[in-house]
């Protein structure tokens, strides 16, 4: 029977050499052990499963419990006769039967806890998430791990509650592989006096980030990571942690007249120690020629200290200081994912190319931005699309190794003309060119689902976090790609994180109410769809899943009010398209015929291809209609 539980793997330290030295005295620490342990387990709800000579494996339906339980049993064997013990908790979908319990969460509790410490408990993130807003038990992160027959890097925590072990990061250096050349650029701080200077530290940034991306061997922390800790004065420890990186290149810009000193230093964020730090003193005379000479220096140094082969590649992303000034504010609305904002990125982005006509990447990034408006809804596919085509061909004709741009052709490709081959293809030369944009990964997730490989997206979606892992748009993706493989306990974990950065943002409320609804509790769900539709300030905007939730409860009438004021938003803004939101509202209703006819009013506007939003759970029960087979062959004429 596969079911979600908690699961403890605790193990006595020292037990084999103490039989060796002390056999009596090691049988009476056994036998305590199984005296704390056995009624422990029982108090807080547990189940023992295995007892393995020095070590047992219990299951809990609650995370909580099971690591109230471990402080428990931690804080009873510090009294005499002391038992040395690790504790590691996970909590994973698993079978279990009578001859045990199976799954890949067995296995990552199971390396958890070798990696603890005696009279430690180690948790893993998803038993964090969990925890984490318990007044009685307190934590500590200790960061990413890799463990052995777990392919991505593992975020782990240590109970901190007092009375237990809690070691540092450095203590546990050996017991398993550490992170190697992945670095952080952090943003370069602005010493100037003149605070207009912060887009010269910033564009300096910017620059290294571009370079490094293209040194062989080395794995650089996508820019929006490294830019959420600008104006922080964090640890650099600490920021390691959080961004999974064994290295750090910080610096500051200090710009006086025609003169301009930077300070570079790469750091080993284990211990802090700096590997090298140098000053460079230069006129002037051209911003942009100094910024490609101390990013060529300084990548060639990390390269010696890195023993990466691959020289980088510098190329002056811009030459007119107004330009590229409008255009990193492009790139601070852009990432704050509102319509509203999309906009503003866009004339920040227009406003560059204007400046400079051959800013390769401002064309890209236009095109990027109507890409994510036409495949929203937000603005017709047509007039969308066709912007998309000609600023991507533009950018690729001035620049054909600015990975933007291939990104965005594919986004036409899959979004709008169709042809997934020919997008996958330029999805990987997006990513041949810099892995580290990770719009390419979410390209691909996509394509992934309408090829019908979730777990691929999953998958993909899963490494884009670990090189963006403080990036909105790739944590919102990823637990969108969750809920598309029906694992909704994780979409919500997804949404809870991006909400703690953000309590506001609506994607994240909506991300968690279809978690939620699809879990069973649609209650709870239209609560959250009501919250998106208060933060949306419009009586007509973020109606759908409010649409939804009601249907699914059984109030018709509030739900056909909803699609009521959906199709006067239809009509007061005819740029708009949303018909895959009234085929939602009908199905839910139970109203067929209605769904299929706003389906096909989708596939006659070109919006993005109707079996993508199909996948998605919410329209399962439709996918036995004769009429949906039928769909799927006009769609598939469109897969080449």
């Amino acid at each position: 029977m596969r079911q979600l539980v908690a699961i403890l793997f605790a193990d006595m330290t020292g037990y084999t050499a103490l039989m060796q030295e002390n056999e009596q005295l090691a049988r009476l620490k056994r036998k305590r052990l199984k005296e704390v342990l056995e009624p422990g387990i029982a108090q807080f709800n547990g189940k023992i499963l295995q007892h393995y000579g020095d070590g047992s494996l219990s299951i809990f339906t609650s995370a909580i419990q099971a690591v109230r339980c471990a402080i428990d049993i931690q804080k009873q064997l510090q009294q005499d006769p002391k038992v040395d013990l690790r504790i590691g908790i996970h909590t994973g979908d698993v079978t279990v039967d009578d001859d045990g319990i199976y799954g890949d969460g067995v296995n990552l509790a199971s390396r958890i806890e070798s990696l603890a410490v005696p009279g430690g408990v180690f948790i893993s993130e998803k038993v964090f998430d969990e925890v984490k807003n318990q007044e009685d038990i307190s934590t500590r992160e200790l960061g990413y791990f890799e463990l052995k027959n777990v392919k991505l890097p593992v975020r782990v925590f240590a109970i901190a509650n007092a009375g237990l072990a809690v070691p540092g990061r450095n203590e546990l250096q050996g017991k398993t592989r550490q992170p190697q050349n992945r670095l952080a650029v952090l943003p370069f701080v602005n010493m100037s006096a003149d605070p207009e200077n912060e887009y010269f530290s910033d564009g300096i940034t910017e620059e290294l980030l571009n370079a490094l991306t293209k040194v062989e061997g080395l794995q650089v922390i996508s820019r929006t990571s490294s830019f959420a800790f600008k104006g922080k004065n964090d640890d650099i420890r600490d920021i390691a942690i959080r961004l999974n990186v064994d290295k750090i290149l910080e610096g500051s810009v200090r710009k006086s007249g025609n003169r301009v000193r930077i300070t570079a230093q790469l750091i080993n964020a284990a211990d802090g120690y700096h590997l090298w730090s140098e000053n460079y003193d230069r006129n002037l005379t051209d911003i942009f020629e100094v910024q490609d000479e101390i990013s060529g220096i300084i990548a060639n140094k990390l390269r010696e200290n890195l023993a990466a082969t691959r020289p980088s590649t510098i190329k002056t992303s811009a030459h007119n200081i107004d330009a590229y000034t409008h255009y990193l504010k492009g790139l601070h609305y852009w990432n704050r994912l509102t319509p509203a904002d999309a906009h503003k990125a866009i004339e920040c982005f227009e406003q560059a190319v204007a400046l400079e006509p051959d800013y390769a990447q401002a064309y890209a990034m236009i095109a990027g931005v109507h890409s994510y408006l036409g495949s929203t809804g937000q603005m017709l596919p047509q007039k969308a699309f066709d912007i998309v085509q000609r600023y991507a061909a533009k950018a690729l004709q001035l620049d054909d190794t600015v990975a933007e741009g291939y990104v965005a052709k594919a986004s036409s490709l899959l979004f709008f003309e169709w042809k997934w081959k020919q997008a996958y293809e330029a999805l990987q030369t997006a990513l041949r060119l810099n892995p580290a944009v990770t719009s390419a990964y979410q390209m691909l997730a996509y394509y992934y689902i309408l090829t019908g490989e979730k777990g691929k997206a999953i998958q993909i979606m899963e490494e884009a976090v670990q090189l963006d892992p403080l990036s909105t748009i790739a944590n919102q993706y990823l637990g969108n790609v969750y809920i598309f493989g029906e694992r909704y306990d994780d979409a919500i974990r997804q949404a809870d994180k991006m909400l703690e950065m953000n309590p506001q943002m609506r994607i994240s409320i909506e991300l968690k109410a279809w978690s939620m609804g699809l879990k069973g509790d649609w209650a709870e769900a239209l609560r959250l769809f009501e919250e998106v539709h208060r933060l949306t300030n419009h009586p007509l905007k973020g109606l759908m899943g409010v649409g939804y939730a009601s249907a699914m409860l059984g109030q018709k009438e509030k739900a056909i009010d909803c699609i009521r004021k959906i199709e006067l938003r239809q009509r007061e803004d005819p740029d708009t398209v949303l018909d895959g939101d009234l085929a939602g509202v009908w199905y839910a209703i139970g109203d067929w015929d209605k769904a299929f006819h706003h389906i096909n009013e989708c596939i006659r506007k070109h919006t993005p291809p109707v079996n993508f939003f199909l996948e998605y759970p919410t329209f399962k029960a439709l996918k036995k209609d004769p009429r949906y087979q039928e769909l799927m062959k006009t769609q598939a004429v469109h897969n080449r």
